[in-house]
């Protein structure tokens, strides 16, 4: 007896630092434009916006990569269907997401004020993508799994993390010399 049912397919897992890499790219460049913006509020606001334009709307338009994602060759992907998330899940992601990088960033700008108010408000970002670190099959995080969707590799994108490795390498055969 056969099954309509479509067989399930192993996604190429994408390594734990790539995937912070590409978090971590989004994030400083979006921190780095919002701290431009003057008061703190203000810079929450401009934060969001920022945040929501690189990773939902940049998303939806370029196949499923940001600008971090496209720099380490991953892109995010709908576990169901196999294709780039509808704009509806991409928002419900990067709600939870951004929620959580918003508070690491109020708490890194805390930083030299309140070490501790540091720790607290980045906790929230790391117990959701410590789920990703630890989850053994897709490694999804938090966002992840509400939303059912998958980061995974891509040969699309720029490959910075091995451009990098390779240039080292030769630095340091360079340096031998």
């Amino acid at each position: 007896m056969t099954s309509d049912r479509p067989v399930p397919k192993r996604f190429p897992k994408v390594p734990f630092e790539r995937r912070f890499y590409g978090f971590l790219i989004d994030f400083v460049c979006v921190w780095v434009i919002s701290s431009l913006a003057g008061p703190p509020f203000l810079q929450m606001v401009v934060f969001l916006g920022a945040w929501f334009t690189l990773r939902v709307v940049v998303v939806d338009r370029n196949g499923g990569q940001s600008l971090g994602s496209w720099c380490m060759d991953i892109k995010v992907m709908d576990v169901r269907f196999r294709k780039v998330p509808e704009l509806f899940i991409l928002l419900k992601r990067e709600a939870l997401l951004g929620g959580s990088a918003l508070l690491a960033m109020i708490g890194l700008n805390l930083f030299f004020v309140n070490p501790f108010s540091t720790l607290l408000l980045v906790s929230p970002l790391v117990a959701g993508c410590g789920v990703a670190y630890a989850d053994e099959d897709y490694n999804q995080g938090f966002h992840d799994r509400l939303c059912n969707t998958v980061v995974i590799q891509t040969k699309r994108g720029f490959s910075l993390d091995i451009r990098l490795r390779r240039w080292l390498a030769e630095l340091r055969f360079r340096m031998r010399k």
